[in-house]
């Protein structure tokens, strides 16, 4: 297949993963009152401020459910386009690996979303006064909602990383033991810099959950691989 042929393929299988996130939207625009109690449960009432802003943060859900609905057409028209250059070894380690992946990225969501949104929202609504009383606004929640959730979605894929690792031959068990007490200070650091919050509280709650995850990742490697 030429140069061009590629690149035909790669705009129909785009245009196709395009349609596919469009019908979600579609659909979800028929649930988006259910969908936006349940992602707003946790803050009560919100307002906006800005006479678009309403419209452009449900939009925006429409696209993140579309997107997520559309998923097993998008992620087929992937894995069709780069099936051809992938070996043996590397179709059967991603179908290893993908779906694990997947639900580390989830569970570590749903673990921020159910335990450490609530805490840190209630954590910051608690610095009021007589004078100075919360008025959260539907984009705000929104964007504090995803910039704590993602992050835990991406580190709960810790294990996976060295697990890979590990196979590749990159790393022994010995070496993540001798790492342990930089990767625990590293991953308060990490826990700074990643939460929106600035309360030792919910920092904890990113970096023990990491902490434990690299423990069970040292388990994993000496005792199910013995490396």
């Amino acid at each position: 297949m030429t140069w061009v042929e590629h690149m035909e393929e790669l705009r129909r299988r785009i245009l196709k993963s395009l349609l596919a996130v469009g019908i979600g939207m579609v659909a979800a625009f028929f649930f988006m009152d259910p969908i936006m109690a349940f992602l707003t449960r946790s803050a009560g009432t919100l307002y906006f401020l800005k006479p678009a802003e309403a419209f452009m943060t449900y939009f925006k859900v429409l696209a993140v459910v579309g997107l997520l609905l559309a998923s097993p057409v998008w992620f087929y028209q992937l894995w069709a386009f780069l099936l051809p250059a992938l070996t043996q070894k590397e179709k059967k380690t991603l179908l290893a690996f993908v779906p694990f992946s997947v639900l580390l990225f989830v569970g570590g969501c749903v673990f921020a979303f159910e335990i450490v949104l609530p805490r840190g929202l209630a954590f910051f609504l608690e610095f009021t006064s007589p004078a100075v009383q919360p008025l959260l606004s539907l984009e705000s929640y929104l964007d504090f909602m995803v910039m704590l959730v993602l992050p835990f979605g991406v580190l709960f894929n810790l294990p996976l990383a060295l697990l890979f690792l590990a196979l590749v031959g990159l790393i022994r068990s010995e070496q993540l033991r001798k790492a342990r007490r930089f990767v625990i200070f590293g991953s308060f650091v990490a826990a700074g810099i990643l939460t929106p919050t600035t309360d030792i509280v919910t920092q904890c709650l990113l970096a023990v959950p990491l902490i434990l995850l690299y423990e069970l990742s040292y388990g994993m490697i000496r005792f199910g691989l013995g490396r």
